[in-house]
């Protein structure tokens, strides 16, 4: 990414007009569903601070949004909650924990839905027919990619039926890519993910206590592991595919698209 910025900056610019929006919406209903909930549940915390809004600028971290940006897997302010004004203890705790990620797979299935929809207008019936609409929205596939980036608008040109509809197109393949990236990110077992508060509280009934110490160590220890090893991005990656692959026909089937 960094070196595509110095050898094409505009080129750069064009792709994140499309990507910041669905980073800063990712991340802001995310941390937005976790102060929700846990206000739903009796902990008012979230909200004497500020932080039950959707303003990006209250959630944002910036490693973590400069990592989302870049990497494609990242992490916003987590919002304070205090476990102890929950009404029903570790049951409250499970249902903040994965409020973040199932609004990362709602807007995921969201924006993928109005991507097919968007589709039947947007391509030639020809090219529909010929190249199948997973051609177009499966992650994997060519013309995925081709999509995603601006300056293949010429080859594109070919196949559109609207182009203008490119736009919005372009900004719901990357909500729903972006969105789905941090959902399974976030569905890791390891502190201070929610993926370790689900493990926790589903198979140790909320039992494991860790301090703010401990979180930030091992806070510390998972950003060494992102940005020195590509081993959780390569995970990521997989699992996104793997996801993706396995949603998007069973949605194609389900909205007689093809």
């Amino acid at each position: 990414m960094l070196d595509w910025l110095q050898q094409d900056p505009w080129g750069f610019l064009n792709f994140m007009a499309y990507r910041a929006p669905a980073v800063l919406l990712a991340l802001s209903l995310h941390e937005f569903a976790h102060g929700y909930v846990a206000y739903r549940c009796g902990d008012t915390t979230a909200k004497d601070l500020g932080r039950l809004t959707l303003n990006p600028l209250k959630h944002l971290d910036v490693i973590g949004t400069i990592s989302m940006f870049l990497m494609g897997i990242g992490w916003a302010k987590p919002v304070p909650v205090n476990p102890s004004r929950y009404r029903n203890g570790w049951k409250d705790d499970l249902k903040v924990s994965l409020a973040g990620v199932t609004t990362n797979f709602i807007l995921f299935i969201l924006a993928t839905v109005l991507s097919i929809f968007i589709s039947q207008s947007l391509y030639l019936p020809e090219a529909r027919a010929y190249f199948g609409l997973e051609f177009f929205l499966g992650f994997q596939q060519d013309g995925f990619y081709l999509q995603l980036f601006p300056e293949n608008v010429k080859t594109l040109s070919l196949v559109l039926h609207t182009p203008w509809l490119l736009h919005v197109q372009r900004f719901l393949l990357q909500l729903a890519l972006v969105n789905l990236g941090l959902g399974l990110f976030n569905l890791l077992p390891i502190p201070p993910l929610d993926g370790f508060h689900v493990v926790n509280d589903i198979m140790f009934k909320g039992r494991i206590h860790m301090g703010g110490q401990i979180f930030r160590y091992m806070h510390i220890a998972l950003l060494i592991l992102l940005f020195t090893t590509n081993f959780v991005g390569d995970w990521i990656t997989k699992a996104i595919y793997g996801v993706q692959g396995f949603i998007l026909p069973v949605l194609l089937r389900l909205f007689q698209a093809g």
